[in-house]
């Protein structure tokens, strides 16, 4: 029987820390969302035929596929545009992300988005899992990890969603705050409780 678990949270939060826990130690298949995003805007495909007609050809690299810094400076601070293309990607990726779980070996299935609760893949989870720290944490991650101003860290974590949302949203949370040896107790747990809910209703 699969089971599938929906992984979200904010920049800088940690998420993958929690995807590479269950990957090695639960065989877990993952589906970042992200990642198939981008397969799913490459050249040829219907998402970047449409992203094309709405934009023009100047976000496109020599080779056909999109500029990052293009088009991130092009949506980043006008919804309506970023509100447009979410249309056009996010059903495509959700379409994608429905059909791999059907088609799917694996018992446990777990599905990566930043958006998942926006972007509606909340329904195609058996349960969700909220990965938080706090924000100064997440800002001080942020320019360590990728050199980000804490300007920049601030205003990408006011665009997404609250902590009071995300919690409200999810399942589970996890405090990925501490230690990974932390971070994967709490896992253990969660898995063990899910274990014993299927095992109860054999």
């Amino acid at each position: 029987m699969k089971y599938v678990i929906g992984i979200t949270g904010g920049v800088g939060a940690g998420k993958s820390t929690v995807l590479n826990v269950l990957k090695e130690e639960y065989r877990a298949e993952l589906l970042l969302t992200d990642q198939l995003a981008h397969e799913l805007m490459q050249p040829g495909t219907e998402c970047h035929r449409q992203i094309v007609a709405l934009l023009g050809e100047d976000v496109l690299d020599e080779d056909g596929t999109f500029n990052k810094k293009k088009l991130g400076n092009l949506i980043f601070n006008n919804s309506e545009l970023n509100q447009k293309i979410n249309s056009i990607v996010h059903p495509a990726v959700r379409n994608c992300v429905e059909e791999r779980i059907r088609n799917s070996r694996k018992k446990l299935i777990v599905v990566e988005s930043a958006l998942l609760i926006e972007a509606g893949f909340k329904p195609l989870c058996d349960e969700i899992w909220y990965v938080y720290v706090s924000t100064q944490e997440r800002v001080k991650r942020l320019y360590e990890q990728r050199g980000y101003s804490e300007v920049k860290s601030y205003s990408i974590i006011q665009n997404q969603l609250s902590h009071e949302e995300f919690r409200r949203q999810s399942d589970r949370l996890i405090d990925n705050g501490s230690s990974r040896e932390y971070t994967r107790r709490q896992i253990r747990e969660f898995m063990e409780e899910i274990a014993a809910k299927q095992s109860a209703g054999a």
